[in-house]
């Protein structure tokens, strides 16, 4: 496990890597190496479905010619001197891209803290069997479940390496440990499919496999006997965490840099406006310790802060990596992130703050709604903001949620959503969008 853990010869041959592009004619240059160890086990109906480990180191090289910019990208046991000159020579024949850079030497970090994103402790693949075959037992044990869709564990951990030319080198991972399982109730055109799911950076804090195996049977056999309800116009729609969330994404995504970049964010010209009701905040911190989706420092070696992106309502912040903040004539705020060999914007810890009041009374507030535990299909326009997705849930009367309903539509623009969602106070940290339970006012909801 150590010598998984140890990053000091990847750093090594990521300098050399970068002295050598120097050496080819590089103006400056950055080597990032992503790395990737994971073990997964799946069983349905008591029996192993297939097993999978795997591991990687997977090298990548940006090198900059005055505004002209190449990447190129290899795996371990490549040649270092040929892929640095491979690199300048597509780089002196690219376009050029008045935007594209290293972050700035005086905006890198000079230390960074240690998060506890690493948990090392080992897991076999027989702990990962035995927890798939408990979490789907308990799961097939709760009565009115019919069949197995499979229920698996896995292991893993990845992380980052990155050294600069203007002198930054660092190193982290990060474990992430996960059970699952996915069963169904009822029978023939009845059938029904729920699941439940636990993911943690720490093996000792995930959720006992068994108890998620009873969840997900205790979801699914509320779905059974689904009805479709009138349509109607002005609904009060609560959104269940586990929707929620996705939500939550989509607010990310319209304030991403790049999106306001390319136009392609209907908040694009909201920044110091309000876009969320008053007394609502959405924040941003990449260095919670033990945090789902913390990071030391980003994908070009900028230490990020805690942001409240939406503070009271207003728009504060968009996620800006370094070109996308040089083409916005902004500053880079941490949060670029390495896909491939490119550096886009990202959230790390996003969440939407918690209201102060308990779901059931947000609920019971309702009156008569519909309680959302599932969309279906991508029908948000990022450009426009229009949203129409496929919904199933359960439908609220007199306060309380009666009978189970699928087949319908809900349907608003995001620019009104935004303005009339009320938040609970049961928010779970433990995913990196979180998310409490809460309510939009006045969408129009399309079944028969």
């Amino acid at each position: 496990m150590s010598s998984e853990i140890d990053s000091s010869t990847l750093l090594s041959r990521a300098s050399q890597l970068i002295d050598l592009a120097r050496k080819a004619g590089a103006d400056a240059a950055d080597a990032v190496v992503v790395r990737s160890r994971s073990q997964s086990v799946s069983v349905r109906l008591g029996k192993v479905e297939g097993t999978e480990s795997s591991e990687s180191d997977d090298f990548s090289l940006r090198v900059f010619i005055g505004k002209r910019v190449a990447s190129v990208s290899a795996n371990p046991g490549f040649d270092l001197q040929a892929l640095a000159e491979r690199a300048v020579a597509m780089a002196k024949v690219s376009p050029e891209d008045p935007f594209a850079c290293l972050a700035d030497e005086a905006s890198l970090s000079k230390s960074y803290p240690d998060l506890q994103l690493l948990d090392t402790t080992e897991v076999s693949s027989e702990m990962l069997r035995e927890a798939s075959l408990a979490a789907e037992a308990a799961a097939l044990a709760v009565k009115g479940v019919t069949n197995s869709s499979g229920a698996g564990a896995s292991a893993g951990m990845g992380g980052l390496v990155l050294a600069t030319s203007h002198g930054f080198e660092g190193s982290y991972m990060a474990s992430r440990f996960g059970h699952s399982v996915s069963v169904i109730a009822g029978e023939g055109t009845g059938m029904e499919r729920d699941y439940d799911f636990d993911s943690r950076l720490y093996y000792a804090e995930l959720d006992d496999p068994s108890e998620i195996g009873r969840r997900a049977g205790e979801r699914v056999i509320k779905r059974i006997n689904p009805r479709q309800v009138p349509t109607g116009k002005d609904v009060t729609v609560i959104f269940d965490p586990r929707v929620a969330r996705g939500f939550v994404g989509q607010i990310a995504g319209a304030i991403n840099g790049a999106a306001v970049a390319r136009k392609s964010s209907f908040l694009r010209d909201k920044m110091g406006q309000q876009v969320l009701k008053s007394g609502l905040s959405i924040t941003d911190d990449p260095l919670i310790v033990r945090g789902p989706s913390s990071r030391p420092f980003d994908g070009e070696g900028v230490s990020g802060e805690r942001l409240v992106m939406i503070e009271d309502g207003v728009l504060k912040h968009w996620f800006l990596s370094t070109s996308t903040a040089r083409e916005l004539g902004l500053e880079t705020n941490g949060r670029g992130v390495r896909g491939g060999t490119a550096v886009s914007p990202s959230s790390t810890n996003l969440a939407l703050e918690p209201g102060d009041i308990a779901p059931e009374d947000l609920i019971r507030s309702v009156g008569d709604g519909f309680y959302v535990t599932e969309l279906i299909g991508h029908g948000v326009n990022m450009i426009t903001g229009e949203y129409s997705r496929g919904a199933t849930g359960f439908w609220i009367e007199n306060g309380e949620l009666t009978f189970p309903v699928s087949e319908v539509t809900i349907a608003s623009n995001l620019k009104e959503m935004f303005m009339r969602l009320t938040p609970a106070n049961d928010i779970d940290r433990k995913f990196g969008v979180a998310a409490p339970t809460f309510a939009i006012e006045g969408m129009t909801l399309a079944g028969r």
